[in-house]
């Protein structure tokens, strides 16, 4: 768990200190594009590099390359404490998303690994229910050492230092659980399910893009219907968090049949899109963020479980690999969907109420495709 919170480190901790880290290099030519990407820039990597993480996780182990990945982590995380060069920061925020993309692909990977079932599910919730939690945590503090200097909250980084040894003598070497391979016999290989996974990651980019509209926009949100104040806007986001987090919780709570349950979590997702869409008021705003906010931290455990059902021990790897880089993808893309909606729709609250209606869209789709009667057997047994 604490392991998979150190990719969100990445993602909000520098946010409060982007305007100073502008100041300290407005010299710097193209500074004004150059400091953001920096902020951005380990996810577009974890994106990109992820798939190669997880067939390094499959071949060389995953404790090992979680370790390793660790402290490689907090090593190039702090190493903007003691550069002076923005460039030089860039290509070390580059070397984090490589590290993230081990770490988060290890980690995931691993829940698989060690639990099955209904326990899986529940250790998946809670990796997102942590990871929700922390970006909270995170945020605050990136803005308390922030005020300090901007170089300050690197210092966060360091934290893997501490984490890696734990992660060393506490976790157990993973080991295939199917039948025969405690007597030693090879496990019979199955093809990798590569249409299906296809299909995951697909709905993972989606999903992805649903998850952090809120967290993303909910600042431009607020500023359009006037209200500038960063302790209302720290507030708002803090409540959506939570949101997310209950999200989480609840989705242990729910019955093993998974056929619909996807589509009635986008239709969830989708409501709280309009709501915040239509809003003209505070209170509605925040009711339509909480609604998307708790249908996210559902949709989320709910994707990867799906994913991690159709792999085995060989290729789990591999296929988290593919999902960790298809959600981080759909990370990056989140701003780009909504700014390329906002000007045919005229605002960004109507961008955000047209990606409700397309939600729903999809929920639809999968609902009826989830209907559609499993073909019987042809008469020589084999299926279409």
């Amino acid at each position: 768990m604490a392991g998979s919170c150190l990719p969100v480190l990445g993602a909000v901790l520098l946010a409060p200190v982007l305007p100073r880290m502008q100041d300290h290099f407005d010299d710097v030519p193209g500074s004004a594009a150059l400091v953001p990407i920096v902020l951005t820039v380990p996810a577009l990597a974890l994106a990109l590099l992820a798939p190669f993480a997880g067939m390094i996780v499959d071949r060389l182990g995953r404790k090992r390359l979680l370790v390793a990945a660790t402290v490689l982590y907090a090593l190039f995380g702090t190493a903007p404490l003691w550069l002076d060069s923005l460039h030089a920061i860039l290509i070390s925020r580059v070397l984090v998303g490589i590290a993230e993309a081990a770490i988060m692909t290890a980690c995931t990977t691993l829940i698989g690994d060690y639990y099955s079932g209904e326990l899986r599910d529940r250790y998946l919730a809670l990796q997102t229910m942590c990871a929700s939690a922390s970006a909270t945590v995170f945020f605050v503090l990136g803005g308390v050492l922030g005020a300090a200097d901007w170089r300050a909250p690197f210092w966060l980084y360091a934290v893997g230092l501490l984490i890696a040894p734990l992660m060393a003598r506490a976790l157990p070497a993973p080991r295939p659980t199917e039948h025969g391979a405690t007597s030693g016999a090879p496990l019979p290989r199955r093809p990798f399910p590569v249409r299906r996974m296809a299909g995951v990651c697909l709905l993972t980019v989606f999903g992805a893009v649903v998850f952090y509209t809120v967290p993303v926009e909910m600042a431009y949100l607020l500023d359009d219907l006037g209200t500038d104040s960063t302790g209302t806007i720290g507030a708002v986001t803090a409540v959506a968090s939570a949101a997310t987090v209950l999200g989480s919780v609840l989705f242990t709570r729910l019955s093993p049949d998974r056929r619909h349950r996807l589509p009635a979590l986008l239709l969830l997702c989708a409501a709280g899109f309009v709501l915040m869409g239509l809003a003209d008021s505070l209170p509605l705003l925040i009711v339509g963020a909480v609604v998307n906010c708790v249908g996210t931290g559902l949709l989320l455990p709910s994707l990867v479980t799906r994913a991690m059902s159709l792999l085995e021990f060989a290729d789990r790897g591999r296929g988290m690999g593919l999902w960790t880089a298809a959600f981080f993808l759909g990370e990056f893309l989140c701003p780009l969907v909504l700014l390329a909606g906002k000007e045919p729709a005229g605002s960004l609250a109507s961008a955000v109420a047209l990606l409700g209606v397309a939600t729903a869209v999809l929920a639809a789709a999968l609902l009826t495709a989830a209907r559609r009667p499993v073909l019987a057997a042809s008469p020589g047994g084999a299926r279409p």
